[in-house]
């Protein structure tokens, strides 16, 4: 028998510097109920706004450089900003963040994210300083009973 059921939790990423990283396994190690849901939605949102969450390839490592590569040059930091206090590459963050965005969903079936063969959730860091990052993980689905 399967109960609607939600768990919600606010989770820390470990510090990191600029770039993209796959933080799927961190994500799951802090969420072991996600194998007691038959089907569901995970909801993950980062409660900062110069870093974003995206789903992307996980095979190539060179696809994660690729990535910030592109990012940087989209979002160049020697444009001419106005929000400076923060350092050269604060501003050039929060456009990069507001362009991937602070959240995803993805589907859960029989205790595991249906998420693609080549895919993995990326962290995706804009500041060159080290920063640890808050996720709030929720978790909406049918859980079996015991």
């Amino acid at each position: 028998m399967s109960k609607m059921d939600m768990v919600q939790r606010i989770i820390t990423l470990e510090q990191r510097n600029k770039g993209f990283y796959i933080i799927t396994k961190e994500i799951t190690s802090h969420l072991p109920e996600i194998k007691e849901f038959s089907v569901g939605l995970l909801n993950l949102f980062m409660q900062h706004t110069s870093a974003a969450l995206t789903v992307n390839e996980n095979w190539d490592p060179d696809t994660r450089t690729d990535l910030s590569d592109s990012m940087d040059r989209i979002v160049p930091e020697s444009a001419p900003y106005r929000h400076t206090d923060e350092g050269s590459d604060d501003m050039p963050a929060h456009v990069k963040s507001s362009l991937l965005g602070p959240s995803l969903t993805i589907p859960i079936r029989n205790g595991s994210l249906l998420l693609g063969t080549w895919q993995d959730i990326e962290l995706a860091e804009f500041r060159r300083a080290y920063h640890s990052r808050h996720i709030v993980c929720t978790i909406q689905g049918l859980r079996e009973s015991k």
